[in-house]
């Protein structure tokens, strides 16, 4: 569910604005000299804007989203909206990247990937050597990540972030620092495995990674370069554009058909009298749904099925006490009233009212200790 979430935003959680501060504390930027950041996943620039704040710098940012576009470009210098992997930038152009990408899968040429890993091997060319990485994703995708970081990156550390958001999805602060070409060129191949090695490991540590907040190492230990500024340019489809004019294409009106096809409408009364069985079927699938009543019982109603589970226990001869739990469907109706109340009506003793006042749970006078597990609505309701 979580996955289906971040894909509805496009991939968007942004970073805790308590740990980016923290992440401030580990940077020190040039004085009286100009860096470039740039965070390819600015979002609304919040926490790019906290990681340089006080500092010069010409802060960039890449946002897919145009509402969180337009919201970072009131907080950063330059932002590009669209794609990242059709952005173009001269390479080795940045001091620092702050980059927390989408924390999914993604298909390449065929099979999946991990997009931290494409993110992290698409975005890494544009630090300057000596530039500083901070990236920030869940412990267990430093693995994924390692043979980038430990191929063009040196003096690594992981710390772990605890803030309640972020502990929820185990999530690391990468810190490291981009070698330079004849930093690479002397790396062996003993080297590189050993370092791969000890990211793996750390990954599989989580619990054992030091705090953000209590590293000790101390803060300032990460230097920022200075440098030129970044010129980014977009060189993918107008996505604004496109969703403009793509209710007007040919094919668009074709596959509408089905997929956006108008909703059956139920209308006027059955020749005989439905059955209990036909008014369930009715009303699981939506067919009841409507407005109904008149005065102060008019309402809008609408069906839907729940999943419960039934417990039952049984104890043999020799005192041994089996539990079985079962699971079935069961219908529940929502009911929204004129004056505001809202009633959730279920099976058994499920009937709970909630008034516009406060939004707190009401049970009705009738049910108060009746025991009464008629999942009907009180009063009269015109169906």
């Amino acid at each position: 569910m979580a996955r289906l979430e971040s894909r509805l935003q496009l991939g968007y959680f942004p970073l805790n604005v308590v740990e980016a501060g923290r992440i401030r504390a580990w940077l020190r930027f040039p004085e009286g000299a100009s860096a470039t950041a740039l965070d390819p996943c600015a979002g609304t620039g919040t926490a790019l804007n906290v990681i340089t704040e006080g500092a010069k710098v010409l802060r960039c940012g890449i946002e897919l989203d145009s509402f969180r576009a337009e919201e970072a470009k009131e907080a950063l210098d330059h932002v590009v909206q669209g794609d990242c992997f059709n952005v173009h930038c001269a390479v080795e152009s940045c001091g620092l990247v702050l980059l927390n990408p989408p924390y999914d899968f993604a298909c390449s040429e065929g099979h999946y990937e991990r997009t931290e890993r494409l993110f992290l091997e698409h975005c890494f060319r544009w630090l300057q050597p000596g530039g500083v990485l901070v990236m920030v994703i869940p412990a267990q995708r430093v693995s994924t990540c390692s043979q980038v970081l430990a191929a063009h990156f040196r003096e690594n550390s992981i710390n772990r972030l605890t803030e309640p958001d972020s502990a929820r999805y185990r999530q690391v602060v990468v810190f490291a620092i981009r070698r330079t070409r004849q930093e690479r060129d002397r790396l062996k191949d003993v080297d590189f495995g050993r370092e791969r090695g000890r990211l793996g490991q750390l990954a599989n540590k989580y619990q054992d990674l030091p705090r953000l907040d209590n590293a000790s190492d101390g803060p300032g230990i990460y230097a920022v370069p200075p440098g030129k500024a970044a010129q980014l340019v977009y060189r993918g489809l107008p996505l604004d554009v496109v969703e403009d004019i793509l209710p007007r294409s040919t094919a668009y009106r074709q596959a509408g058909r089905i997929l956006f096809a108008p909703r059956t409408a139920v209308t006027g009364r059955p020749l005989t009298p439905l059955h209990a069985g036909h008014v369930a079927i009715l009303a699981v699938s939506g067919g009841l749904d409507g407005l109904f009543g008149n005065g102060d019982d008019r309402h809008l109603a609408c069906w839907s099925t729940d999943k419960t589970t039934d417990r039952f226990e049984e104890t043999d001869d020799q005192g041994v006490t089996t539990i079985r739990e079962r699971e079935r469907f069961t219908q529940m109706l929502t009911l929204l009233y004129a004056d505001g109340r809202a009633a959730i009506l279920r099976e058994g003793n499920g009937h709970e009212e909630r008034s516009s006042e406060n939004g707190a749970p009401r049970i009705p006078k009738d049910d108060q200790g009746s025991g009464n597990s008629d999942p009907r609505p009180h009063g009269p309701v015109d169906c």
